[in-house]
C-alpha cells in the first residue's frame, strides 16, 4: 500500500506541478536529498517501505519523522537517505 501525501504527518513540504513527481520513479539515485520537498520525501518512505513486510500508515509516518528529526546533515543524496534509514530500521 503506498504512503500518499494525504498520510503525511508534516505540512512545511513544498510541492511540485502535478506531472513533476513522474521524476520520482524507481530506485533512490544519487540525486540530491531535499528533506522539504513533498514529492521526494513520498518516493523515499515508498522505496523504503517496498522492501518491507508490512508497510502501513504507521510505519510511514514513523520513517517520516525519523527523516525531520533524525537525518544527518551528512545524507545528502536520496541513496545517502535510503541506507541511513536501513541502518536505524
Amino acid at each position: 500500500m503506498p504512503f500518499l501525501k494525504e498520510d503525511l504527518a508534516y505540512r512545511h513540504y513544498t510541492w511540485k506541478q502535478e506531472n513533476v513527481s513522474s521524476v520520482f520513479d524507481g530506485q533512490p539515485s544519487r540525486r540530491l536529498f531535499d528533506r522539504f520537498d513533498g514529492d521526494q520525501v513520498l518516493f523515499i518512505i515508498n522505496s523504503f517501505t517496498n522492501h518491507s513486510d508490512e508497510s502501513s500508515v504507521k510505519e510511514g509516518r514513523e520513517i517520516e519523522e525519523m527523516i525531520n528529526s533524525r537525518l544527518p546533515i551528512e545524507a545528502k543524496s536520496e541513496v545517502s537517505v535510503f541506507k541511513w534509514l536501513q541502518s536505524v530500521c
